[in-house]
């Protein structure tokens, strides 16, 4: 996901998507691990939007105490 798709949301869909993202990213080290992973290139992607949401959350954070 683009950093566009997360802006429109509201603080408990980041959440929400967040949970799930590490769902599949503990899922994808399983798989990895097993040698069953068919894209390797969606750890990497899942890690970037890992980070996307964390940074969102921390902007959203910074910008409701700086008021």
């Amino acid at each position: 996901m683009a950093q566009k798709d997360f802006v429109g949301k509201s603080d408990d869909q980041l959440t929400e998507n967040l949970g799930n993202l590490k769902r599949e990213q503990f899922n994808l080290r399983f798989q990895a691990a097993t040698n069953q992973l068919e894209k390797p290139s969606r750890v990497r992607e899942v890690r970037r939007d890992i980070a996307r949401i964390k940074t969102m959350q921390a902007q959203r954070s910074g910008a409701a105490t700086a008021k």
